[in-house]
């Protein structure tokens, strides 16, 4: 299926590793011109460098997100590299220190927030007025399952990505109208790098053999993690496909929608 991505101009918030770097590649791969952000200038560059090598397009800008004036001086860089952005990924982010009700903090959550949806909403805010004018826009937002099923652990973090679904529904019926849509996808149990190596430490110490299968390593660990009716993890790729299919002009009758990319972990629809 042809996503009719051809030429148009995707930023992918912190894209130099993880979900953000798998959805920059997958973009990519469908002709889309990519931006990839990252706060580590060397690792931007490197995953910019590696797309293009592979025959895609892109380009490299790094910022921190949470400071006003460095993402006034990001849009400007990226605007002057691409021209109008028509697509905007807001996937940095990510959880902090490990806190729980025991020990969680007001600080911590006045970080979580600034780090996940007020940096959002800041890259958004930029670019959501040309693509009104324009009449086509893509709006996507990384949230996740821990904003619709919230641990006991890291409770600013499971407010920070409800908060981020909460920010979706509203602007899509916002911009609806406009030719703009927007959505959230909301990853389950994903493997991760950091993933990958927290599974295979607790294999070694469940006595699974170092040499073994990653297959061996996810049926022995998964169980102790999360219940997956998939019975298996999620991959980077899936949801890169996720995100392409959502950002494309087929997906135009798509919009305030969350998008679950869980192997049907939540026990509702």
């Amino acid at each position: 299926m042809d996503l009719k991505l051809d030429g148009k101009t995707a930023l992918v918030t912190g894209s130099s590793k993880g979900i953000g770097e798998a959805i920059a590649r997958g973009l990519a791969s469908e002709k889309a011109i990519v931006i990839v952000h990252g706060r580590n200038r060397a690792e931007t560059e490197h995953v910019a460098g590696e797309i293009t090598a592979e025959g895609g397009r892109a380009h490299a800008v790094t910022g921190d997100l949470t400071v006003d004036n460095e993402v006034e001086r990001l849009i400007d860089e990226v605007q002057a590299l691409a021209g109008r952005i028509d697509i905007l990924v807001n996937n940095a982010g990510g959880s902090g220190e490990p806190e729980d009700w025991a020990n969680s903090r007001p600080a911590t959550w006045a970080a979580a927030y600034d780090r996940n949806v007020l940096a959002a909403v800041r890259v958004t805010t930029r670019l959501l007025p040309d693509m009104r004018k324009a009449g086509f826009g893509r709006i996507i937002n990384i949230s996740s399952l821990a904003g619709l099923m919230p641990p006991a652990g890291r409770p600013d973090y499971s407010a920070c990505k409800a908060a981020m679904n909460a920010m979706t529904s509203s602007m899509a019926k916002a911009v609806a109208a406009e030719g703009v849509t927007v959505n959230t996808i909301s990853p389950g149990t994903i493997r991760s790098a950091r993933l990958d190596a927290r599974f295979r430490e607790v294999a070694a110490e469940r006595g699974v053999a170092a040499d073994a299968g990653w297959e061996t390593i996810e049926q022995a660990v998964l169980p102790l993690f999360a219940e997956v009716p998939l019975g298996r993890v999620g991959t980077l790729e899936e949801i890169a496909d996720a995100v392409s299919f959502l950002v494309s002009p087929r997906a135009g009758y798509i919009t305030g929608v969350n998008l679950r990319v869980d192997g049907g972990m939540l026990p509702a629809i």
